[in-house]
């Protein structure tokens, strides 16, 4: 497995590319990530438009020090197009759409290779999203997890809900997802990337309560971000994908504690009340590690 550092991706807020109203405010919105969108929101009439449009939009979006994630589309003639136009020092990313099969992130890869040698940009510094959104796909998620595992580009990993239900003849309900969307997370991690999303549908922006409610469960399920398709939801990501300051503070009492139990020769002790042992010192390690991380993503902001 390659080395890679990974970046701090809670929030992930899709805008069209060729719709200027959500482009102009699309800085000001709070996501960590901005992705234009040339896949699934622009029309077949409109994709060579939205193309002309990107690097203006990557222009714009970026204003607030959100990274830019550019979504191609699937067949190879319309992605090689696409990545024509969105290479460019100001894209972090490119999300990569109904992936199939180990091989097509190696073409990608050395398309985006070709693209930035040719521009001057340092090879490897665009990263990957892949997204996993066919049942034939779904299939093929261990050869796809050990392709990641040798491609540094690839940053995240995620079922597309809606795709993947319609592609698998489900309704993208919690319970028809939970099952693809756990071992998703799985590959994710043996991977070495983020897991990337939450158990229901991307597409009900009316019940932000109840979104709330699907990101707390999906956090305990190893979820550390997801797309949105609505700006009322990217706060409720940064806080639910987020670290509290208690959740920081519990943790650092954790590592303490086990520093000193560690040093005194034990590795299993009670804390308020609950059996602390390795694993969980080294969980509480991974918050704070994450924390730190979040913060700094802040100060880089301001």
């Amino acid at each position: 497995m390659v080395a890679r550092e990974l970046p701090v991706w809670r929030s992930l807020l899709f805008v069209p590319v060729n719709v200027p109203r959500f482009v102009e405010k699309a800085h000001l919105r709070g996501a960590d990530v901005i992705m234009l969108d040339l896949e699934d929101s622009i029309a077949p009439s409109e994709k060579e438009n939205a193309r002309r449009m990107i690097q203006d939009a990557v222009r714009k979006v970026s204003r607030n020090g959100a990274e830019v994630a550019v979504r191609i589309n699937a067949p190879l003639s319309l992605a090689v197009r696409d990545l024509e136009e969105a290479i460019s020092p100001l894209v972090t990313a490119v999300n990569l759409p109904k992936i199939e099969s180990g091989a097509q992130i190696e073409l990608l890869s050395d398309c985006v290779a070709e693209l930035e040698s040719a521009r001057g940009m340092r090879i490897g510094s665009t990263r990957f999203k892949v997204i996993i959104e066919t049942a034939k796909g779904f299939m093929a998620l261990q050869d796809i997890t050990r392709a990641i595992q040798l491609e540094p580009r690839v940053a995240a990993m995620t079922l597309g809900s809606e795709d993947f239900s319609l592609s698998s003849g489900m309704v993208p309900e919690p319970d028809s997802l939970y099952v693809p969307n756990v071992l998703t997370v799985v590959a994710a991690r043996a991977a070495g990337v983020l897991p990337l999303g939450f158990v229901g549908s991307v597409a009900d922006i009316s019940d932000l309560a109840g979104f709330r409610q699907i990101l707390k469960r999906s956090k305990k399920l190893g979820f550390v971000g997801a797309s949105c398709v609505h700006p009322s939801q990217v706060p409720v990501l940064n806080e639910e994908y987020g670290v509290s300051d208690g959740e920081a503070e519990r943790a650092r009492r954790i590592v303490t504690a086990g520093r000193v139990e560690l040093t005194a020769g034990r590795a299993a002790f009670e804390l308020d009340g609950s059996m602390v042992d390795i694993p969980v010192v080294r969980r509480a390690e991974q918050v704070l590690q994450r924390y730190e991380a979040i913060k700094a993503r802040g100060r880089q902001a301001c």
